[in-house]
């Protein structure tokens, strides 16, 4: 890491809420700080939880709170929450003076984004997800860059300057990709991991078991599964393994997700933009369950993205019964190159350096590059970043049961 000096730029990051929103802000500090930039963070009243780098950084707190429906004393409380958030963040910002405001989504970012904005500040927004969230669809054409994970599944609105980043993942799990795939064969056991984000997913304990139990005898007994599962649901899980013969460990958490991914033959998961990103930038083959109340519908858009490169299988949540998920994972056991195919295949959908290309965007905003487009081999390309610019547009239990 490089010793910040006072001619270094000065970036502020805005971001606050779930792991989607903090991983990207996370590894875009982690970034920038190596290159000697001076970072602060402006947080609502749950940063005061976050560790990792965005822990150590300047912190500072505003009041946030969603823009809510559900009626008018819902919309009429966030609104004037906004508006308190947006006059904090003003107050700050003029005693700070940034270069640039970086924000990550969320209601949290929202009101430091826009203070920029009314202030001359340069503002870059990061969309995790192929789907706007409802806060960077209000900011979108207001901000001198839109950079997105995914190639949108819908239009940005207008005037929005889009660059297709990537999203930024942990480093280790980035480093997994220096581990080649290695496809199962009948020799050896067949390894299976099961991840349902930051709380588990109730419907992989209820149906991963029941499908496993349909198998035949002879491809149970190669198992070996790491699933993660919802505290009050690992005893009923492992209960449901009983008799299966495959080998299981239960988690609430996993620690240790980059050597599983490293080990992996087949990934059972939930398509947050994180999680799809981690598969794709580790090349492990996947089966996605898009979570099916997201808002907007996005990880179903998410697993699409990976899916439509050819980077893994795609399984609605009322289509993943114990009968549809054992037959997938019969052909899956049976067919090896098909997983090697899709190993590959993720792995080519990845943008690995996405911290990088996120980093370069800001910092060329931060130096006053104008980023204006010039057309190089027919793509219109930005200046700032040399990137496509699309323009306007816990208890552990084991068992062998």
């Amino acid at each position: 890491m490089k010793m910040p000096t006072t001619e270094a730029p000065f970036i502020i990051l805005a971001a606050g809420g779930t792991g989607g929103h903090v991983f990207p802000a996370e590894a875009l500090a982690q970034e920038l700080l190596a290159q000697g930039a001076r970072l602060a963070l402006i947080t609502d009243r749950r940063g005061s939880a976050f560790g990792g780098t965005l822990g150590l950084i300047e912190t500072h707190q505003i009041h946030a709170a969603a823009v809510r429906g559900g009626g008018a004393a819902g919309a009429i409380e966030g609104a004037f929450m906004l508006g308190i958030g947006v006059i904090q963040s003003v107050i700050l910002l003029r005693r700070l003076k940034p270069s640039v405001v970086v924000g990550f989504g969320g209601y949290a970012a929202a009101p430091p984004v826009i203070a920029a904005g009314l202030l001359g500040i340069r503002t870059v927004i990061h969309e995790q997800n192929a789907i706007l969230g409802r806060a960077n669809r209000l900011l979108a054409g207001r901000v001198d860059r839109l950079c997105t994970s995914f190639e949108l599944a819908k239009p940005a609105p207008g005037g929005a300057r889009v660059v297709r980043t990537g999203m930024p993942v942990r480093p280790a799990v980035a480093a997994v990709r220096g581990t080649p795939y290695v496809p199962p064969s009948a020799e050896n056991p067949f390894r299976l991991v099961v991840l349902g984000g930051s709380q588990g997913a109730r419907i992989f304990s209820d149906v991963v078991p029941a499908a496993i139990a349909l198998l035949p005898e002879g491809v149970r007994a190669r198992l070996e599964i790491n699933q993660q599962c919802r505290p009050e649901d690992i005893d009923r899980t492992l209960a449901a393994y009983g008799g299966t013969g495959s080998h299981v460990e239960l988690r609430h958490f996993f620690a240790n997700v980059p050597e599983l991914l490293a080990k992996a033959h087949l990934v059972i998961t939930r398509s947050g933009a994180s999680s799809v990103s981690e598969l794709a930038v580790s090349g492990r083959p996947s089966i996605l369950v898009p979570y099916k109340y997201a808002a907007d519908d996005h990880q179903t858009a998410n697993a699409n993205a990976l899916v439509a490169a050819g980077g893994a299988w795609l399984m609605a949540h009322d289509d993943c019964t114990a009968e549809a998920l054992a037959a997938r994972l019969l052909a899956a056991v049976e067919s090896p190159q098909d997983l090697s195919d899709l190993a590959a295949a993720a792995l080519g959908f990845s943008i690995p350096d996405a911290a990088r290309r996120l980093a370069s965007v800001v910092t060329g905003l931060a130096r006053g590059e104008n980023g204006a487009a010039v057309a190089v081999g027919g793509t219109e390309t930005s200046r700032t970043s040399g990137m496509p610019l699309l323009g306007p547009i816990d208890p552990v239990k084991r068992g062998t049961a």
